[in-house]
């Protein structure tokens, strides 16, 4: 076994989310080498050549459409693979596609002994990583979700707009599944340390349960409105994939909302969810010990029910 090379990723599946996360990724500067692999060959070909012509703007880097032997030494290996939510679908209704998908891919990853992180994104996140680590050989810390990080940045980007601050320094979390069960945690949001409500009234809001109501279905269905008026989203995914990538390999150990596997987090076991999790280059760390009142606990466990029924309904049990 070799080490993994800090300085290197990989991404499965050259879609629209591949594809711009890797566009991402090149402007970062987070790596020296990437690797697009896709199975029309000839679609990793040609967005390797596309984002390389922006390399005299960005950073030098090596960017190429490779095989799966190119992922074996990467300190990060995206997964983007999979059938794109169609205007109508929900995350869910993806899943037998997806799961076949995974099906192909996971035995090339396990054949290969990776030792960098395993990072999923295609939808839905939370059974594909329960997939991958039922099936990719790799230990489960090592195997990360971008979960409900993208709807916790959506989250912040829309409180900002309301009290017309900067939406970096809103904290505020959704958790549980990134689909139509996520919800978002009120009890412990805050903006810089002062409670949500009262940065409100500060600001002349004073309507709070109304509005956050509605902060919170804005934020669940903003994926179905981008899907209905351009068929896909991919920039703020991309986004995610570029901070996710970042708190890996320079090990900062951010405290992120990433899907993986529970162990006994308020009585929830053996699927994958977003809870805030310490990411760092080992892949995820501890678990956050947040608080959740009554109200958000009966949410979350709502939100695993609904994860454990499409496990059980489409993902076979011999995969072990």
């Amino acid at each position: 076994m070799g080490h993994s090379d800090s300085r290197k990723v990989a991404i499965i599946g050259c879609g629209f989310v591949g594809s711009a996360s890797a566009f991402a990724l090149m402007q970062s500067g987070l790596f020296s080498e990437m690797v697009l692999i896709d199975s029309n060959q000839d679609r990793a070909e040609g967005e390797a050549l596309d984002i390389a012509h922006g390399i005299p703007f960005a950073h030098p880097m090596n960017i190429y459409a490779g095989t799966y032997d190119d992922i074996v030494d990467a300190a990060v290996i995206v997964v983007t693979a999979g059938a794109g939510q169609k205007p109508g679908e929900t995350r869910l209704d993806l899943v037998k596609k997806n799961v076949a998908i995974f099906g192909t891919i996971m035995p090339e990853i396990k054949k290969r002994h990776c030792t960098g992180i395993l990072l999923i994104v295609a939808n839905p996140v939370d059974i594909l990583t329960y997939v991958a680590v039922k099936t990719s050989g790799m230990p489960e810390e090592r195997v990360i979700g971008s979960g409900t990080l993208l709807d916790s940045a959506r989250l912040r980007y829309l409180l900002g707009e309301h009290l017309d601050v900067d939406p970096r320094s809103v904290h505020a979390w959704i958790i549980g599944e990134h689909g139509d069960s996520e919800f978002p945690v009120w009890s412990s949001a805050d903006v810089s340390g002062i409670p949500i409500d009262r940065i409100c009234e500060m600001r002349g809001h004073f309507n709070h349960e109304a509005k956050m109501k509605e902060i919170a279905e804005d934020v669940k269905n903003s994926a179905y409105t981008i899907i209905q008026k351009k068929k896909a989203t991919y920039y703020g995914i991309a986004m995610s994939v570029v901070r996710l990538c970042t708190a890996i390999v320079r090990d900062e150990k951010s405290i992120l909302p990433v899907s993986t596997m529970q162990h006994g987090a308020f009585g929830i076991e053996g699927l994958c969810l977003s809870l805030p999790r310490i990411v760092c280059a080992q892949g995820v760390e501890a678990q956050v010990p947040i608080q959740l009142n009554e109200e958000e606990q009966q949410e979350l466990h709502r939100s695993a029910d609904t994860l454990k029924k499409v496990i059980a309904d489409a993902v076979p049990d011999d995969w072990e």
